[in-house]
């Protein structure tokens, strides 16, 4: 960069876009300390940097808009408009003036944009919090709180667009709820596991008779002790065990029984510790009744398809309903089973078949072989069910129950090697009649011939609007080919260059072993010749 340059740096606010002007500008570091001490007082930073230009936001629509574009790093068209009106032209006054700005990527959209050199260096940032600072002082003809009614106003929309509440499609309810379900579901069993080794002290028989953990759980909190095991609680320890059988076994078993007996401090505890438990269990089954209606009010097609908790597990890992329709088949097949790929890509193994699809009943019924073969066409199904179920403006469970018939017609196929699959296409067109027949579906309308010139103009508009640009793109790719072709013939040449000044280095090597091994043949020759004269002399 040169030392000394105009910058112009670009203010985004609630109220417009605004541009200051700053006449001579070095990026050193040297001129922090200065910058820092004038941003203290307005009058010293009025005369270190100076307003330029300032478009206002004629409406909220347009500044929210704006400052969506802005928060993803977009340049929008208003802000393109601004900068071409109060920047100097760029092919004029090449080099000679700079752009700053807050991020790096903006400052590089502007660049691809506009073609000027950009900067968001540490003094553009210092600028930036010095108009930030004053920024109500440069703008004399606002009214005073106006610009913090502009904030809060825009800040509110922000968060709703950001948010995007929408009462029939709130999954963020669906991920809290499946995450609640888990937790429960390892609490439970702790729990469980803990009267158990608790009560096994008094009625050792009993963790025999009953394996299951939450009725185990329900026939403490009714039984108490054995003392207090009578024939009036029989009703009741049936319909926890749902068998007459179970429960004669358990009366046998607590007339001769090896545990201790246990005193009433105990016993008390151990009931107030199994009714919670069993209040845990019930309000674990209304956490997943409440779960199966938010899936089907939301995605009612992944559930029919995959289940209630498949597809919350689905949505939960993707982050939201919007971003699993956006993954492609391929991932939706191993979404949960991150670590096991990135582990086989490293030691070079073989990839994972099934993520969290695999809790599905689909592949459980299939055969060792044919699992890999299901999860990639069950896959293929979610991603189609959870489009469906995101973009789709009227919500059914056709095109789920649809799918689900052609999985169960491809576990039938794999099975038995034979018989004829219907495809997507048709399938898709049935489930499209029986739509319109009910009246769920209706088709646009085709575009008339003054929409399609208007299209058309527009197309061409764009296109004349940015010529330049593409120019500029395709010249700077051009540049780029050439550059990199030259580098490649250099190391081209360098490699040849190598290879035959390492082949003159072999062959003189090899000459010299020769010559040494001749030399040291000579030498024992003539050593050998010595000896024999020496001997005839003798």
């Amino acid at each position: 960069l040169k030392l000394s340059m105009k910058l112009y740096v670009l203010f985004e606010s609630a109220v417009g876009y605004s541009l200051f002007e700053k006449e001579e500008f070095e990026e050193i570091g040297a001129e922090l300390g200065t910058l820092q001490e004038s941003i203290k007082s307005f009058e010293s930073f009025s005369q270190y940097i100076k307003l330029r230009a300032f478009a206002p936001f004629l409406s909220q629509e347009t500044a929210l808009s704006n400052q969506l574009a802005i928060s993803q790093c977009n340049v929008t068209d208003d802000l393109k408009e601004f900068l071409k009106l109060n920047l100097p032209k760029v092919k004029k006054s090449k080099g000679k003036f700079q752009v700053g700005l807050s991020e790096l990527k903006l400052a590089n959209e502007v660049h691809e944009k506009l073609g000027c050199a950009v900067s968001a260096s540490e003094t553009v940032a210092e600028i930036i919090r010095g108009i930030r600072l004053h920024f109500t002082k440069f703008l004399t003809k606002f009214k005073k709180g106006a610009l913090k009614k502009a904030q809060l106003g825009l800040a509110h929309s922000y968060s709703r667009a950001q948010v995007q509440y929408d009462v029939n499609r709130q999954d963020k309810s669906i991920i809290q709820a499946i995450a609640v379900i888990d937790q429960l579901d390892k609490d439970i069993n702790t729990f469980c596991m803990r009267i158990k080794e608790w009560f096994n002290w008094h009625f050792p028989e009993l963790g025999v008779l009953v394996s299951d953990n939450h009725t185990y759980a329900r026939i403490v909190a009714c039984i108490e002790s054995r003392e207090d095991l009578d024939e009036d609680k029989r009703e009741a320890l049936t319909a926890i065990t749902q068998s007459e059988d179970v429960t004669d076994e358990i009366y046998e078993a607590c007339k001769n029984s090896m545990g201790q007996d246990m005193m009433d401090m105990d016993k008390n505890i151990i009931k107030e510790f199994a009714d919670r438990v069993v209040e845990v269990v019930d309000y674990r089954l209304e956490m997943q009744n409440y779960l199966g209606e938010r899936m089907n009010a939301i995605c009612p097609n992944v559930t029919t398809l995959a289940g209630e908790n498949v597809g919350a597990r689905l949505i939960s890992h993707a982050g939201s309903l919007v971003n699993l329709a956006k993954l492609p088949a391929s991932t939706i097949q191993i979404l949960g089973a991150e670590k096991a790929l990135f582990r086989a890509l490293k030691t070079r193994g073989n990839t994972p078949k099934y993520g969290l699809i695999f809790h599905s009943s689909f592949i459980g019924r299939a055969g060792a072989k044919n699992k890999g073969r299901i999860s990639r066409n069950l896959a293929n199904k979610l991603a189609l069910a959870s489009r469906i179920d995101q973009f789709g403006k009227k919500q059914t469970t056709k095109f789920g129950e649809t799918f689900k018939g052609q999985v169960e017609e491809r576990l039938k196929f794999l099975a038995h090697s034979g018989g004829e699959l219907k495809k997507n296409a048709e399938v898709m067109e049935e489930v499209l009649a029986e739509l319109r027949g009910e009246g769920l579906f209706v088709e646009p309308p085709p575009m008339t011939k003054d929409e399609l010139e208007a299209m058309a103009k527009k197309t061409e508009e764009l296109k004349e609007d940015e010529p330049e640009e593409e120019d500029g793109k395709k010249k700077k790719k051009k540049e780029k080919k050439e550059k990199k072709e030259k580098k490649e013939k250099k190391k081209d040449k360098k490699r040849k260059e190598k290879e035959v000044t390492n082949e003159e280095e072999e062959e003189e090597i090899q000459s010299e072993k020769k010559k040494k091994k001749k030399t040291k043949k000579s030498k024992k020759s003539e050593q050998f010749i010595q000896a024999q004269q020496i001997f005839i002399k003798r």
